[in-house]
């Protein structure tokens, strides 16, 4: 993969795009977290059982999941560990060391470490932080295709994915960080997501569904239009072998926009068996025909499919769209590891925003290279 232009050279950066910037990286990982915590308690549910158990109405705010309220599951657990692992690539792109799915790759290998350990290993000087965060070892529905793909060193490629009939939504949740990159064509950002997909999820539906979400992220978070944002994920996915499935089930959500029916019945036909095209257009779907993000959230999880993934899906999109002051506030309080993603986040920013000045041990960020070793 050759290396896009460096944002932190090819660009000044202006205190109000700064502040625009990181609200925009809050809100996309902090919605993302979001999302899955409303979603989480209907993730097994179909919308009969969940009106049953919650209301006519279904889920309209956190409820407990996992034994407490605002636990998030699997998919912001690997969301975060994208976040590190591109973090990790920048940090290393200094070396002359530029393979960005292989960092992720050793991050999602630190997500693996933290569902096998009973905590955090001082003896790995690699880790960096995140891997030393202790709430995060634990087993919030990991998925199989993860752990599986994940086992071992060897990493999936196009040429050579793993788990080639996985289409489930697990590669596209943890995408939405790869549309936070400075400095990258949409293009990039797409192949990126796609080549990091395939170390879990190999089935066209499954890597090229990441693939969109992140471009559509990309899109919403440099003050695009949805509408434009989608048009764009459509424009490069019909370049890519196996779209089909992917692009219908995105111009069915765009369809469905316009047809005027009642958006409880339409977020059921188009989330139907929780593959990762249809819960990414039902995650689509709500984010295009909401009033605000509270109601698109709702709106994303109350459904016989995935509900934490579209709910995860959903709330990266808005996060990205409107940034993290949108957010519900009473969610972001009761919301597990918000301040890990906060800082997260934060750091997230840093890097895209000045680069190469964090990455040497001088006064000025004594502790970066702490927090994002070098080493793999």
């Amino acid at each position: 993969m050759s290396a896009p232009a460096s944002a932190s050279t090819a660009t000044v950066w202006g205190r109000a795009e700064q502040q625009d910037f990181r609200s925009r990286v809050r809100g996309t990982l902090l919605g993302t977290a979001v999302g899955d915590a409303l979603g989480a308690p209907a993730a097994p549910l179909t919308i009969e059982a969940i009106r049953s158990a919650y209301g006519a109405e279904g889920i309209t705010d956190l409820v407990p999941a996992h034994g407490r309220r605002g636990a998030v599951t699997a998919a912001t657990q690997l969301s975060l560990f994208t976040v590190d692992g591109l973090i990790r690539a920048q940090v290393r792109r200094d070396t002359g060391a530029w393979h960005p799915p292989t960092d992720v790759h050793r991050a999602y290998r630190r997500w693996v470490a933290t569902q096998n350990d009973w905590g955090p290993d001082e003896r790995r000087a690699g880790d960096g932080w995140l891997a030393r965060e202790e709430w995060l070892y634990v087993r919030r529905d990991a998925p199989r295709d993860c752990l599986l793909g994940l086992g071992d060193d060897a990493m999936g490629t196009l040429d050579a994915p793993k788990n080639p009939r996985a289409r489930g939504t697990e590669a596209a949740t943890r995408s939405a960080p790869f549309g936070l990159l400075v400095g990258w064509e949409p293009g990039l950002v797409l192949q990126l997501a796609v080549e990091c997909a395939v170390q879990t999820h190999g089935h066209p539906a499954g890597f090229l569904a990441a693939g969109a979400h992140a471009v559509i992220v990309h899109g919403l978070a440099r003050g695009g239009g949805p509408d434009t944002a989608v048009a764009g994920a459509l424009a490069l996915l019909a370049q890519r072998e196996g779209h089909e499935p992917v692009t219908a089930a995105l111009q069915g959500a765009l369809a469905a926009v316009r047809d005027g029916t009642p958006p409880g019945d339409r977020i059921a036909e188009l989330a139907s068996d929780g593959a990762a095209e249809n819960t990414l257009a039902a995650a689509v779907y709500a984010a295009l025909v909401c009033a605000d993000v509270r109601q698109g959230l709702r709106l994303a999880v109350n459904h016989s499919g995935a509900s934490a993934a579209a709910g995860a899906l959903c709330g990266a999109l808005l996060g990205a769209m409107h940034g993290d002051t949108a957010l519900p506030p009473g969610w972001l309080a009761e919301l597990e590891g918000r301040s890990t993603i906060l800082e997260l986040a934060d750091d997230f920013a840093m890097e895209m925003t000045q680069g190469p000045a964090l990455h040497t041990p001088t006064a000025a960020a004594p502790g970066w290279l702490a927090r994002y070793p070098r080493a793999v």
